[in-house]
């Protein structure tokens, strides 16, 4: 039993000596390749195209009405009359609410008794002044009272004008804030009034643009209250003056609202295109690799039959969706790698992903095309 069981210990080291032998020799398998080098990465490739790309500033800003001011009475009284409704689009100079008058009518109508009393009291004293009836300074005397009359006058007139609350500019009223009857002061609100024909939305933007942003430099806008549109304007006007705590300045937008659609106090993102470059080189953002403050990227180098990666480095421009602009590093037509990168190493080989059947000869040139 001993030498059996010797017999067949070395039968199955020579089998396993023997398998062992067919797998080294055999090409392609994990062994043979370790044996004639690093094993190809399988990647995938994206060429590096032209493209038109913008340097566009976004900042965040609420618009507010070219003007707009809260509507209060010159004088305190009852409410007498409401002449406006709630969102109503009024001219320059239209009444909107008026108080009661009568203390004010009669206050004049006594002013003007006096002054007529003044004025028929002078006209005689000039008549006998030639006659040497009335002397110099009787005439004076009833001169001022004439002319203190006439101020009295025009002040109740004024009074009585007040009584009336008027449009200062045309625009749109807001809600009513007051009721019929209601005792109002000069510090009672009774309506908000907007100039809406323009709307001006301001926001901030970095120190290092200063010199960059112009007047009437177009402006566009966006906002979550109107999804499907975008609003456009110019720049109307530039702050002189950079903040110390928040290193921005301001910037203020004008933007036609003949409609009124645009309300003030409505929050937006403002865009302003600062340059264009129509002949940019983008790539995906997935091709690139970013270290510390540098960014790389892989391009494919080598013969079509042992294609190798190269790390390049690259210097950053604009970012678009899921694309970046390259500014330096590499060149239109350059085959960037965009899956596969957590493998590779510079110089490492690759292998690229198997390029279609052409199904015509337009398809075979294409295809040619690609694989040179």
């Amino acid at each position: 039993m001993t030498m059996v069981r010797q017999i067949v210990i070395v039968l199955v080291l020579i089998a396993i000596s023997a398998g062992a032998w067919w797998y080294l020799d055999t090409p392609g398998s994990g062994a043979a390749q370790q044996a004639e080098g690093p094993r190809a990465v399988p990647v995938e490739v994206a060429e590096a195209r032209r493209g038109e790309v913008s340097e566009v500033i976004e900042a965040v800003g609420t618009t507010r009405p070219r003007q707009s001011i809260e509507v209060i009475a010159d004088d305190s009284g009852r409410v007498d009359e409401i002449l406006f409704e709630t969102g109503q689009r009024v001219e320059q100079g239209q009444p909107l609410v008026r108080l009661d008058r009568g203390i004010q009518e009669a206050n004049l109508a006594e002013a003007e008794a006096v002054l007529t009393d003044a004025r028929a009291q002078l006209d005689r004293a000039r008549q006998l002044i030639s006659n040497n009836a009335v002397s110099e300074a009787r005439v004076d005397e009833l001169r001022a009272a004439f002319l203190t009359a006439e101020a009295r006058v025009a002040a109740e007139r004024q009074r009585l004008r007040d009584r009336t609350v008027n449009a200062p500019f045309a625009g749109i009223v807001g809600l009513r804030e007051v009721d019929m009857g209601a005792r109002v002061t000069d510090s009672t609100v009774l309506t908000r009034l907007d100039d809406l024909s323009v709307i001006e939305l301001e926001f901030a933007v970095p120190e290092r643009f200063f010199g960059a942003i112009r007047h009437g430099q177009p402006v566009s806008a966006t906002s979550t209250a109107f999804p499907d549109t975008d609003f456009t304007g110019t720049v109307a006007a530039i702050d002189t003056r950079i903040d110390a705590v928040s290193r921005s300045f301001r910037v203020r937008a004008e933007f036609p609202n003949p409609e009124g659609r645009m309300p003030g106090g409505l929050f937006m993102l403002a865009r302003v295109t600062l340059s264009t470059r129509p002949d940019a080189i983008l790539i995906p953002e997935e091709a690139v690799v970013a270290e510390g403050r540098s960014n790389f990227v892989y391009r494919i180098i080598g013969t079509p039959a042992e294609p190798r990666a190269e790390r390049v480095e690259i210097r950053l421009g604009q970012r678009r969706v899921g694309e970046v602009e390259v500014i330096e590093g590499i060149g239109i037509g350059d085959r960037v790698v965009t899956a596969g990168l957590q493998r590779l190493r510079p110089g490492s080989a690759v292998r690229l992903p198997a390029v279609p059947a052409p199904s015509s000869e337009g398809d075979a040139d294409k295809v040619a095309e690609r694989a040179g």
